[in-house]
């Protein structure tokens, strides 16, 4: 009998051994679900966060982008249009030629230009003056959200008097630009070299 008893012992030894074994085992495992959980609501607000705002951030980048994009273009319409105008003049319609001009001129190039018409239009007539301007290439040397610089090449056929066949002139222009009333408008226009 103590035989027997000490057998049950044995086997209940190494029952209980292994129940508290399991129960440490237990124990680790919910320590450490209980350490992973704690972690675990944060890291999925700033995944949800992070998710609602990148989409934000780079939507407002891309406006941005083409909100540049959009101007610089704006820019480059205007300052090809000015030179366009200023390059291309007909003593039979110069007024209206003139008034081109000056529709998209602010400030003293367009007093200078201005003041000058009347005698430009009496120096065309007599010359019987006609420059055909052509826009080679244009591009944005500065620009902010007021203002701009930009450099145009241009060639121009000039028929005349003197010069009935036609020349061809080649210019480089300096056209800078502001922004007024919604406008790209010239301020001053340079030959450059």
């Amino acid at each position: 009998m103590a035989m027997a008893a000490r057998r049950t012992d044995g086997v209940t030894g190494r029952l209980l051994a292994r129940a508290r074994g399991t129960l440490h085992e237990l124990r680790t495992v919910g320590a450490s679900r209980t350490r992973r959980s704690k972690w675990l609501l944060p890291t999925l607000a700033l995944a949800a966060l992070l998710s609602a705002v990148l989409p934000v951030y780079l939507g407002v980048r891309v406006y941005q982008q083409r909100q540049v994009e959009q101007r610089n273009q704006d820019i480059l319409t205007a300052a090809r249009q000015l030179a366009l105008n200023f390059t291309s003049l007909d003593y039979r319609h110069y007024d209206q030629d003139a008034r081109n001009v000056l529709n998209m001129a602010t400030g003293d190039f367009k007093q200078q230009f201005a003041d000058q018409t009347s005698n430009l239009t009496k120096l065309v007539a007599t010359n019987k003056s006609v420059s055909e301007g052509q826009i080679l290439d244009a591009g944005i040397a500065e620009a902010d959200a007021r203002s701009a610089s930009v450099l145009v090449a241009v060639d121009s056929k000039v028929t005349n008097v003197a010069a009935p066949q036609g020349q061809v002139r080649n210019y480089r222009l300096q056209v800078d630009l502001v922004l007024q009333g919604g406008r790209w408008l010239a301020s001053n226009v340079e030959f450059v070299d």
